[in-house]
């Protein structure tokens, strides 16, 4: 590989790392608010179908990331990612710390009641979501890279797929509990939120399946990759 890609691959790796860390942060930060979409208006377990957390809106952007990592620069890369990730959602949690710890003035546009409502159950929150992030990507990798060497580097769709499911299953059902355990969500919400946080993830993983088949197809065709070979010049 020549000085120039491997300089292309090296920032392209950093824009695609910048990118998970900003979803995963966000997606700690904007859990509070849920939504449901109009469409599906009947229940399961009273909640009504896809009634989740926008914190689910930029999430799965992390598994479509990491699994492009894990094609093109390999299970090492991508751990490496997910490591940062919880570094930069402990940072974001110890600002949030001192915000909330900081009196408002006055004329403060946010009063600290406003702060505390939006922002007061963010440490317990990043907690959750670091248990079940740490434990969903590392299973999304770990199944993404066995299924790729069972393969011989073939089926691209059957280990974004396989892996996006399993992780997506782990980390729903890892979050809830916590939150619920933290007495942030009811319990009586439980099944009804991780039924429509599984159908919501899956169809998001299928949907990101052609977005990933695009991006390995495009480095394949800029880095002249091979087939299961992956980007190890930096």
């Amino acid at each position: 590989m020549t000085e120039k890609n491997k300089l292309l691959a090296q920032n392209i790796y950093l824009i695609l790392a910048a990118l998970f860390i900003a979803s995963l942060v966000a997606s700690n930060l904007i859990f509070q608010k849920f939504f449901y979409w109009y469409p599906f208006n009947f229940e399961i377990y009273g909640v009504k179908l896809f009634e989740v957390s926008v914190g689910l809106l930029p999430y799965p952007i992390t598994f479509l990331i990491t699994d492009i990592l894990s094609e093109i620069y390999g299970k090492r890369k991508a751990n490496q990612v997910v490591i940062t990730g919880i570094f930069a959602s402990l940072f974001s949690l110890g600002i949030i710390f001192m915000g909330k710890h900081a009196p408002a003035t006055s004329w403060s546009p946010v009063n600290d009641n406003t702060f505390n409502l939006v922002f007061g159950a963010a440490p317990l929150a990043v907690l959750a979501s670091m248990l079940a992030y740490l434990f969903a990507q590392l299973v999304d990798i770990r199944v993404y890279h066995f299924w790729k060497r069972y393969t011989n580097g073939k089926h691209l769709w059957l280990r974004n797929n396989f892996s996006t499911f399993s992780s997506q299953i782990i980390d729903t059902l890892t979050v809830l509990l916590l939150l619920c355990s933290f007495g942030i969500i009811a319990w009586e919400q439980f099944l009804g939120l991780l039924i429509s946080g599984v159908i919501f993830k899956i169809m998001i993983a299928l949907l990101d399946t052609p977005l990933l088949y695009l991006a390995v197809y495009w480095f394949r065709k800029r880095f002249n990759l091979h087939p299961g070979e992956e980007i190890t010049a930096f």
